[in-house]
């Protein structure tokens, strides 16, 4: 049955503050989201300017899937110590923090003139990146009632498709910009970071009303909060062998979604490049070349993101009849054997229009899951703590994963022509995806229960 007990319909259990929070910490993820899907799409563009070279140059590739690693770990790093901080002052109060940091960094990326300080930018960014996610969903969680709680969480990641999108549109509109020489050719990177600095101003129209929920304010009056240094709350999470065990199979199940998305589902772009760089030179001359290949890996990455906006509502939906567990067994074995057919398969512009919607759908409705399921492992003196390590550990993995691909790909594979040793390696890689399945074995089902503090 529905987790919803009431007999009203979820959107109408929700108050005037209700939505407030919920559009607030949806809007702080969005924007996280604008940020991380601007990077993807500068990533390349920038380091072109910055070292040199062509994008077809081996070096400009590696050293993209190395800047995108160390800006994982900041990720990683900034999502352990604000969900820390979290659970120790407030979410409310670091979520706005957080909002700052990645802001700032990211409109600070404007100004970079080398990979290291365009890199060293990108970390600072993933701080402040890292920790939206744990505070978000936290905030979300307290604060709703509980029967439209697993679909204001489901919401949360539905809307960050918007985000995503967006970064599509500012892409595109920059390229104009480049295309009309209303910007220098080139440098249409710079101006794609500077827009993403525009988050911060949302903090002048909603810091002032946006509180602490109930739970962690009750918390504080009794003096329950995790006392201590910054690893307090991960002390008391080890010591008690139910969160220890959640910890460790929240951890898994996110690090398997987050490396598929980041170590495997990211470059696909590369690989769409190199096909459909091929696949014009065959019908097109040689100076329509580029603008057709750019304006085909836009409509993918916005066909893309369609597919993850209707595969993030389906697990919502599908999560609140059928429970987290089966859901979730459902959804690796979707995004294991989608996506090593889209790299297996993809030869044409026309096998991405169809295919990219699968592989998004697949790949990113886990990540609902996530903003369902996580916080319902954890009480609430250490859930921002909690959410934010299982979510985020995934980000070290994910660079882990992001070095070992580009390992596959140029010491493995590299003695196939482009593009096969990005098929081979990102095929190679699916395997991720058996982490998450055997994990599910041991994962407690959470459907229909109060969040662990309630019991």
């Amino acid at each position: 049955m529905p987790e919803s007990t009431s007999a009203l319909p979820w959107w109408r259990q929700l108050n005037g503050y209700h939505w407030f929070v919920l559009i607030v910490a949806s809007a702080a993820w969005f924007f996280d989201c604008l940020d991380q899907r601007l990077f993807s799409l500068a990533r390349v563009p920038a380091l072109v300017s910055l070292m040199k070279a062509p994008p077809s140059d081996p070096q400009v590739q590696d050293f993209g899937k190395i800047v995108t690693a160390i800006f994982l770990v900041g990720w990683g790093v900034g999502g352990m110590i604000f969900g820390a901080l979290g659970d120790k002052y407030g979410r409310a109060k670091m979520l706005t923090v957080t909002v700052i940091i990645y802001s700032a960094f990211t409109g600070l990326t404007f100004f970079s003139h080398s990979k290291y300080d365009f890199t060293l930018f990108r970390f600072l960014t993933g701080l402040g990146v890292g920790g939206v996610f744990g505070l978000a969903v936290s905030l979300i969680a307290e604060t709703v009632p509980t029967g439209a709680r697993v679909q204001s969480l489901g919401l949360l990641q539905i809307l960050s498709t918007i985000g995503n999108v967006a970064a599509g549109f500012t892409k595109i509109g920059i390229d104009t910009l480049e295309k009309n020489k209303t910007i220098v050719a080139g440098e249409g990177w710079r101006w794609m970071f500077l827009v993403g600095a525009l988050p911060a101003l949302m903090l002048l129209f909603t810091h002032k009303r946006l509180k602490e929920p109930e739970p962690w304010l009750r918390l504080k009056e009794q003096g329950h909060l995790p006392k201590g240094g910054l690893f307090a709350p991960y002390a008391a999470l080890l010591a008690d062998k139910r969160w220890r065990k959640n910890l460790v199979i929240g951890a898994l199940l996110a690090s398997t979604g987050v490396i598929g998305l980041w170590a495997i589902g990211e470059y696909a772009v590369d690989l769409q490049s190199a096909v459909f760089k091929a696949h014009f030179d065959a019908l097109v001359p040689a100076d329509q070349v580029k603008a057709k290949v750019e304006a085909a890996k836009a409509n993918a990455y916005l066909l893309n993101m369609l597919g993850a906006a209707a595969g993030m509502t389906l697990f919502t939906m599908v999560t609140n009849k059928l429970g987290r567990r089966l859901t979730f067994f459902l959804g690796f074995l979707a995004a294991m054997g989608i996506t090593f057919t889209v790299y297996w398969k993809m030869n044409s512009p026309m096998d991405a229009y169809w295919m990219m919607p699968l592989m998004g759908g697949a790949q990113l409705g886990l990540f609902a899951g996530f903003a369902i399921y996580l916080p319902e492992l954890f009480p609430s003196r250490l859930r921002s703590t909690g959410v934010s390590f299982c979510y985020n550990f995934g980000r070290f993995a994910a660079a882990g994963g992001s070095f070992f691909s580009a390992v596959l790909s140029k010491n493995v594979f590299g003695g196939h022509p482009s593009p096969e040793p990005y098929r081979y390696s990102a095929m190679t890689m699916c395997a991720i995806f058996l982490v998450g399945l055997i994990t599910l074995a041991f994962a407690p089902e959470t459907k229909g229960k109060p969040l662990p503090e309630e019991n």
